[in-house]
């Protein structure tokens, strides 16, 4: 078999182990608790095929191209010894790449559709455009502060665990201010950040410059910038709804 050929196989295979779990799933409930055909079957199987496909097309760009882009950035920063420069890439990297988040689109969109509805916002197409693309904008300041203070973090060294406690108090105290209607879209924020564009280069990052300092632990202080970025949209989009309501 030739290299490159050997090269494309191997993905696919790890795509179709990934999905076994979720298609084995699917298939006993389908066809032994609801004892019924997949319905389309061909339709299904050209889906899932399309799925294996681009998942191991998505794993193979973040190693080529995302991962080692992130790292060597975070390199030449350290290197260069910029500060400045240094935060505010943190910053637009984070809103920049939380703006452009597919799952927190789609639930802003849809957050705005139920806000209209329940009469939280008039019901009319610009009004609901409006409402979605502030939610978005909050939730990618939300994620650029957190960046800001992830990146600090690693270069003074402090610890983890206190940050993300003295986060999660916010968001306790928030709630019992915020509006109900926006406390469970502002817990859903906390998590469609952190998906397929934001999280292989935030990760990058974190790694990238703990590698670069010294006297930092990749392992150690390297990973946590998620932590920060699934946290602080979730006290910021409470505020939005307090702020909008």
């Amino acid at each position: 078999m030739r290299p490159t050929f050997r090269h494309l196989i191997r993905p696919l295979q790890d795509s179709l182990r990934d999905l076994l779990p979720i298609i084995a799933v699917v298939a006993f409930f389908q066809f032994f608790v609801l004892r019924q055909s997949l319905p389309q079957l061909g339709q299904i199987l050209a889906g899932v095929l399309l799925v294996m496909l681009g998942l191991a097309l998505f794993v193979q760009g973040l190693k080529l191209a995302l991962f080692p882009l992130g790292e060597d950035m975070a390199h030449n920063f350290v290197r260069r010894g910029s500060l400045p420069w240094l935060l505010l890439f943190s910053f637009t990297l984070g809103f920049g790449t939380t703006v452009a988040e597919p799952a927190l689109i789609a639930v802003a969109a849809e957050a705005a559709k139920v806000a209209a509805a329940a009469g939280v916002i008039d019901n009319s197409a610009q009004e609901m455009t409006s409402y979605a693309l502030g939610l978005r904008l909050t939730v990618a300041l939300s994620v650029g502060i957190a960046l800001l203070v992830g990146v600090i973090r690693i270069l003074k060294g402090w610890p983890l665990h206190w940050l993300i406690i003295g986060g999660y108090l916010g968001v306790v105290i928030m709630t019992a201010f915020a509006p109900a209607e926006i406390i469970g879209i502002a817990y859903d924020s906390g998590g469609v950040t952190t998906s397929t564009v934001t999280v292989p280069l935030v990760t990058a990052l974190g790694v990238g410059l703990a590698s670069s300092i010294r006297g930092r632990d990749p392992m150690l202080d390297g990973f946590g910038l998620i932590a920060f970025a699934s946290l602080t949209p979730m006290i910021f989009v409470m505020l939005f709804g307090i702020i909008t309501t």
